[in-house]
């Protein structure tokens, strides 16, 4: 969640460059609502495929216990997947990523300079936007594990996921202008956004995530000072440094204008499209906490909404199910980043410069809340509605 100087509105003309940089968190119940479950031909599609190498012998990347909501059916997405430009693996993902200690970080990296920092199985780590702008994908191990981080610059998207004994690359396809990856062990296609397979041997699965926070070099290196930052020393020749689709300090440029390159799914005009919200999705709904109220309040609290269509014909935007998870966002002014929380009993909170006062009166740092994490991420405003019609939002 970077400063609105440089996010708060982000599409000229890029014609040469299509494509998600078109260049050369439970419950073990299965039927959750939310899930994308096949039938029809979807089913007869995973039956098929279910014989492939890699959907059942371990190979493929580990799958998630709880199914995040995806309000449309596999086949209504897979229409709507379109070419970026690129050919597969024609923006090359990251698979030998280097990294250095903050005292040995790359001359490119200023303190203002975009990050998607991760703290997770004991490794702490920030990834450089403008290296990951031009490859989307780095297949990296954190600590024990081994996860893929992604980040879709046409959504703003930025999101880490285990990848187990695979790796991910880019599909050089889009859905609602959204990065479409794919594992290298099954081949299944994922939609970055909704961490969830729409076509091959794993459809209807979902991904393991891994929280990342989008942050300032200055306040990535403040917060963890221990910090390993990843080099430029990727194995390709690019003009790290630079963004092919324009700036986020001042914004111009894609990131600037009203204008998308393609269609998206849905179309909600409430805020700008290229305003940026943080998102969440539970089993059964979701919501959008829009980062200007956030930053300003510090704390924003809300219930998930879903959309009883699931074919994407009737979005509407009334009709909700009646369940919904309450959930609550807490801004951290260091990180210029949040972090999203289970609320389900409406626990009084307090923010006071930084830090949140609990209903005991204890405080609490704002990712350390005594509640439920949830798995939350920036996103564009139309990548966000386009994906999920009926989000609620919280304001």
């Amino acid at each position: 969640m970077p400063p609105f100087s440089r996010r708060a509105f982000a599409v000229g003309t890029l014609t040469a460059l299509t494509g998600c940089a078109g260049l050369s968190r439970s419950s073990s119940d299965s039927r959750s609502a939310g899930r994308v479950e096949p039938s029809g031909s979807d089913a007869t599609d995973r039956s098929t495929a279910a014989s492939t190498a890699g959907a059942t012998d371990g190979s493929g990347p580990p799958l998630a216990d709880r199914q995040p909501y995806v309000p449309f059916e596999p086949a209504f997405l897979r229409e709507r997947v379109l070419s970026g430009g690129p050919g597969k693996d024609g923006i090359p993902a990251i698979d030998e990523p280097t990294f250095v200690p903050v005292s040995e970080a790359p001359e490119t990296l200023d303190p203002e300079s975009l990050v998607f920092g991760v703290v997770h199985d004991g490794a702490i780590k920030a990834y450089p936007q403008y290296v990951l702008v031009w490859h989307e994908i780095v297949n990296d191990t954190l600590g024990g594990t081994p996860v893929s981080i992604t980040y879709c610059p046409l959504t703003g998207t930025t999101m880490g996921f285990e990848r187990g004994e695979t790796t991910f690359g880019v599909s050089g396809k889009l859905l609602n202008s959204n990065l479409l990856m794919y594992d290298r062990a099954t081949d299944s296609r994922w939609p970055q956004m909704l961490a969830t397979a729409i076509s091959g041997p794993l459809l209807g699965e979902a991904l393991r995530e891994v929280p990342l926070a989008w942050s300032t070099w200055k306040g990535w290196r403040e917060a963890y000072p221990e910090t390993l930052v990843l080099t430029e020393d990727t194995g390709y020749v690019r003009d790290y440094g630079g963004d092919p689709y324009g700036s986020y300090g001042p914004p111009d440029g894609y990131y600037a204008d009203r204008g998308t390159l393609f269609a998206p799914l849905h179309e909600d005009d409430r805020y700008h499209p290229k305003s940026v919200v943080l998102g969440a999705r539970t089993t059964d709904g979701a919501i959008a906490f829009p980062e200007p109220a956030l930053r300003q309040r510090g704390l924003l609290e809300g219930t998930t909404s879903a959309s009883d269509a699931t074919n994407g014909t009737d979005t509407g935007g009334a009709d909700t199910a009646e369940a919904g998870t309450r959930l609550l966002a807490v801004y951290d002014p260091t990180l210029d980043a949040a972090s999203v929380h289970r609320n389900p009993e409406g626990l009084a909170f307090e923010y006071r410069k930084g830090t949140v006062i609990g209903p005991d009166g204890g405080s609490y740092a704002p990712d350390a809340l005594p509640l439920e994490a949830v798995m939350g991420y920036d996103a564009m405003w139309f990548a966000w509605a386009g994906f999920y019609p009926n989000t609620a939002v919280a304001e």
